[in-house]
């Protein structure tokens, strides 16, 4: 018999409790993201993340006709499925806290085992009374479920179709299908009982503008980042733009050497990327019998899979090296075109690509596991919400492939239209993208 699951691998039904989600949303509000009035603006103590909002959202732009059309799909006789993007960790509960407080409060959200299971046994009590679903890794059967159950009496379920934070805010990662699957089976369910119910994905979009110039900022978490990887830092004019670019170019070198792939500096970074993705993944497929696509979700989730299963087990030392390959595949793949895609890094881009080299590549101080949990922006933000059209799924007509395709396509069509009517009024600060350039 095989052994019993622990705490951090078994599911347990949330157990929603109205009063205490109804006392925290204030609390979220004023504590973890807009800071205490008066108080946050005073020199030393807006160093204080409480005092200041430890997200540090000062303001939250959320027009009434944006979230009118969300509350619309919300409520009795519909299952809804709330499909925010995935810029940031931390902020992202928060954020989706206020949308949901506005539309509908008793919502369930997704989030890790890790989070939800993983904090001992009192913190496991708080997150499911406040609604939170744990996603168990490869056993997803039991939040499935009761997402749906819970969707169709009428409630609202939230989860992130991009999966983890990647930490690229303009940029829609290829979606995963569980809200377009489970909303195909929400319908199912609910039209059992009333042939008119209607399910619904609801596309919601959310970025994160700086208030004021952040460069000093970022400069001096560059600085930590370049010490704590023993990366020689870059002549003291340069911008923070250039200051991520020399430590991505240095880790992609470190990487190469130790994939035993000749390091040739004169190539552009992208085309370098690119051949070690490609010469990982085919290593990687050839220990687990893979044919997913090289650096694609689809081989990643079949390497996890491989490792979840019985005949990982069987060589010890053979599991060890597809791990270690395997890892750092997945932290490679987390860089990509966004990167390059403009000739300009705004300072919301930079922020962005130094918590994420910070959350992949430092660990083993408590400063650097605080910052995986609790990362600390480099100044005060706007968050900027939109909801494009909802999904009807009782009029869709295509299968989840169609409906998780259409959903991506609104969310990035949201998010560009954000970012169209920021460059029109001159709201971003940018450097010449060192990306580009190379």
């Amino acid at each position: 018999m095989g052994e019993k699951p622990g705490r951090l691998n078994t599911f347990v039904a949330p157990k929603p409790n109205r009063l205490l989600i109804k006392l925290m949303t204030p609390v979220n509000r004023v504590l973890m993201l807009k800071g205490l009035p008066l108080l946050r603006d005073v020199p030393v103590l807006n160093r204080i993340a409480g005092v200041r909002g430890i997200a540090n959202v000062r303001q939250i732009d959320f027009p009434d006709t944006d979230r009118a059309r969300l509350a619309g799909v919300c409520g009795r006789d519909k299952a809804t499925f709330l499909t925010p993007n995935h810029p940031e960790f931390f902020t992202d509960w928060m954020i989706d806290k206020e949308i949901v407080s506005k539309v509908a409060p008793l919502t369930a959200s997704w989030a890790t085992n890790g989070v939800v299971n993983g904090l001992g046994r009192f913190a496991q009590k708080f997150w499911l009374a406040n609604n939170l679903i744990a996603q168990i890794p490869g056993n997803s059967d039991s939040a499935r479920q009761y997402s749906v159950d819970w969707a169709v009496k009428g409630h609202g379920v939230l989860l992130h179709p991009e999966g983890a934070v990647g930490w690229h805010g303009d940029w829609v990662a290829p979606l995963m299908p569980g809200a377009a699957e489970m909303a195909i089976a929400a319908l199912a369910q609910g039209c059992a009982a009333d042939p008119a119910f209607q399910s619904w994905i609801a596309p919601v979009v959310w970025k994160l503008v700086l208030l004021h110039d952040a460069d000093a900022g970022l400069r001096t978490e560059c600085a930590y980042v370049a010490r704590r990887l023993r990366i020689e830092t870059v002549g003291r004019g340069a911008t923070p733009a250039e200051r991520v670019y020399a430590i991505y170019e240095a880790l992609l070198a470190r990487d190469e050497e130790k994939a035993g792939v000749a390091v040739d500096r004169s190539k552009p970074v992208a085309e370098r990327l690119d051949a070690l993705i490609a010469q990982l993944s085919r290593r990687v497929a050839g220990e687990i019998g893979s044919d997913a696509s090289p650096g694609s979700a689809d081989m990643l989730r079949a390497v996890r899979r491989w490792l979840r299963g019985s005949d990982a087990g069987m060589d010890n030392g053979k599991a060890q090296a597809v791990k270690a390959n395997a890892d750092m595949l997945q932290r490679l793949c987390r860089l990509g075109p966004f990167a390059w895609a403009s000739p300009a890094m705004t300072q919301e881009q930079a922020a962005e690509h130094i918590k994420r080299i910070r959350n992949d590549y430092c660990s083993g101080t408590f400063r650097d596991t605080l910052n995986r949990f609790v990362p600390q922006p480099v100044g005060p933000r706007q968050a900027i919400i939109r909801v494009p059209e909802p999904i009807a799924v009782h009029d869709f007509g295509g299968d989840a492939e169609a409906l998780t395709a259409e959903l991506r396509r609104r969310l990035q069509g949201a998010l560009d239209d954000i970012n169209v009517d920021l460059a029109r009024a001159g709201g971003l600060r940018s450097y010449p993208n060192p990306f580009v350039k190379d």
